[in-house]
């Protein structure tokens, strides 16, 4: 028996971690028994490399890093998460409930490929994560449908509030360009459930946003 796992899944600056937050305080004032599961980890070890990467020890490109060995990195703090933190309650029959997930390589990573290899790695990420490493595949992945020019402006937002500084992805607008094409390129071919984000060129409320993503978490819970 195992349980549920959902996962929110968006680029730098498409509100997800906003989304994430009011998702989970509605289910926690519903008394809906869940785990909750950020990635990446920044703090454990298992993320060693994947910092190393973001920082651009290893390059100050994102391309200076295969997509293939990049998603390894990535993986490994994925993989220890689960055996050391939720992987048990999952197992039992437990919701996790993630902000990010294998789904962000299929984004950040598969943008580095050209389109005719997309389809490829995508397949190699879910094979290899799923059935040869045995994490969980998500029952539902919501996938935040976005525009770069609200991406950017909304990451501006977000640096003027919090003085961090860009790691190698968010630094490079031309790769959130490609990030944002594979991401809806990944949406279908994987199926995920798109959020709206935009509407008759408008940007939708947190509210309103909320309340699609929560139809449809419910909807799996059910």
């Amino acid at each position: 028996m195992h349980g549920k796992l959902i996962v929110l899944e968006g680029i730098d600056g498409s509100g997800k971690s906003t989304q994430f937050k009011l998702l989970t305080e509605r289910l926690e004032k519903e008394g809906v028994l869940f785990r909750k599961a950020v990635f990446p980890r920044y703090g454990e070890s298992s993320s060693a490399l994947l910092r190393s990467y973001l920082s651009g020890e290893f390059g100050k490109r994102p391309s200076d890093v295969n997509a293939y060995a990049a998603s390894t990195f990535f993986f490994v703090d994925r993989f220890a998460s689960f055996k050391t933190d939720w992987g048990n309650f999952y197992d039992s029959g437990g919701t996790v409930i993630c902000d990010r997930y294998t789904t962000s390589n299929a984004i950040h990573q598969g943008a580095k490929l050209p389109k005719s290899e997309l389809n490829g790695f995508l397949d190699w990420l879910y094979d290899f994560e799923f059935r040869l490493m045995e994490l969980p595949k998500p029952d539902l992945v919501l996938y935040m449908d976005i525009d770069l020019e609200t991406c950017l402006r909304q990451m501006k937002s977000r640096r003027e509030q919090t003085s961090a500084a860009d790691d190698i992805h968010e630094a490079n607008t031309d790769y959130l360009k490609a990030c944002i094409e594979t991401g809806a390129a990944a949406a279908e071919h994987l199926k995920w459930h798109k959020i709206r984000c935009l509407e008759n060129g408008r940007i939708r409320t947190p509210v309103e946003i909320h309340e699609d993503i929560y139809k449809a978490v419910k909807g799996v819970l059910n």
